[in-house]
């Protein structure tokens, strides 16, 4: 392939070259490239918006609003995806939430009982467990002391089987966002797909990665709309890349994958991005809130810095402070067991009543 040259690259204030010696489908399982995807219905015919009488799909026929099939490529949601991201509708693939696009990963990519891929712990707990089901070997180098990644040892990891980088941007458990510099030289050193999991960007300051595609044909980067959207409940993940990667991946998700209820409520929600700035700017007030009244508690040792719509706090006893709270009705999340997180409660920010309890229940225990 040749070189691209040279783009402006923001994040790094920096000219950085445009990756000229990716081909994704050197990473390609050979039976994926094989494989001749399904042609439903919905793919051999595609509306117009006439009149139709629909007798391809052996559907029932009497409209109750879920009786035809959704449209399997969800066209009029990435259609406002792409004017929000910036990008085109070839370089979106949706998923039944961003874990079954972190499936289509491994399926598409990773050889079962052969390749590898590299996490670095703490992180979202998924992408061992996905790796698992797909038999994958999963190479794990812990983050630093101070939840940053450990580039030099990340890419010592790398071996000629290992197709997959996963980096979660901020971080869950420890909610910090990572350093430009340090992921972008993963980008330009490793010759397999960086999967960039930015469940939480819409709560910080830092510019998504999806904006920087073109410099690195080997990014992938996923996002949802559980977090900031407050859309849980529908399951839609996103996942952006280059059209190669993205085409690669739709040759084997299930042809319906997300059904018709997720696209509507879906598109009514990114269409309102007034609202899902005003909920956001409430929460990052309120993680202030209760950021500040955690660092009043005796008992808690650290407060973590958050890009995130949590908080990660280190206490003298989680286990202890974890029932504590658990019997006076707040469910909170103990993640002492994830590597350098000895100790450590994750606060997800609630409603301003809701943390409003919390922190009242905190100065109550710390002062029984």
């Amino acid at each position: 392939m040749a070189d691209k040259g040279t783009d402006k690259f923001p994040l790094l204030g920096e000219r950085v070259r445009v990756r000229g010696d990716f081909n994704v489908q050197n990473l390609v399982r050979e039976n994926v490239k094989r494989l001749k995807p399904y042609s439903s219905a919905r793919d051999e015919y595609l509306s117009d918006g006439s009149v139709m009488v629909f007798l391809d799909a052996n559907e029932n026929p009497f409209d109750n609003g879920v009786n035809r099939y959704p449209d399997p490529h969800q066209r009029s949601v990435k259609h406002i995806l792409a004017e929000l991201k910036g990008v085109r509708e070839s370089q979106i693939l949706i998923g039944n939430g961003s874990d079954e696009v972190l499936d289509l990963l491994f399926r598409a990519f990773c050889e079962p009982k052969k390749d590898n891929v590299i996490t670095t712990p703490p992180t979202y707990g998924m992408y061992k467990v996905l790796a698992d089901i797909n038999e994958i070997k999963v190479e794990e180098v812990l983050l630093t002391d101070n939840f940053q990644p450990d580039v030099e040892n990340i890419l010592n990891a790398v071996d000629d089987e290992t197709k997959l980088i996963f980096i979660c941007s901020p971080n869950n458990p420890t909610a910090n966002s990572f350093e430009v510099g340090r992921v972008a030289k993963i980008l330009q050193k490793f010759n397999g797909l960086v999967v960039i999991d930015e469940a939480y960007i819409d709560f910080s300051e830092n510019e998504s990665w999806i904006s920087h595609l073109r410099e690195y044909p080997n990014l992938v980067v996923t996002q949802t709309l559980s977090k900031a959207y407050g859309m849980a409940g529908i399951r839609m993940g996103t996942c952006y890349a280059s059209k190669e990667t993205i085409d690669v991946l739709k040759k084997i998700k299930p042809p319906y994958n997300v059904n018709e209820l997720t696209q509507q409520r879906a598109k009514e929600g990114l269409l309102n991005q007034e609202q899902v700035k005003k909920q956001v700017k409430e929460i990052l007030d309120q993680r202030e809130l209760v950021r500040e009244a955690l660092l009043e508690i005796n008992f808690v040792r650290v407060v973590f810095p958050s890009d995130a719509n949590f908080l990660l706090a280190r206490v003298d006893d989680a286990e202890k402070r974890y029932n504590e709270l658990l019997q006076k009705g707040i469910v909170t999340r103990n993640r002492s067991k994830q590597p350098l997180c000895e100790n450590t409660l994750r606060f997800t920010i609630g409603t301003a009543e809701e943390n409003k309890t919390l922190i009242n229940t905190l100065k109550e225990l710390d002062h029984g």
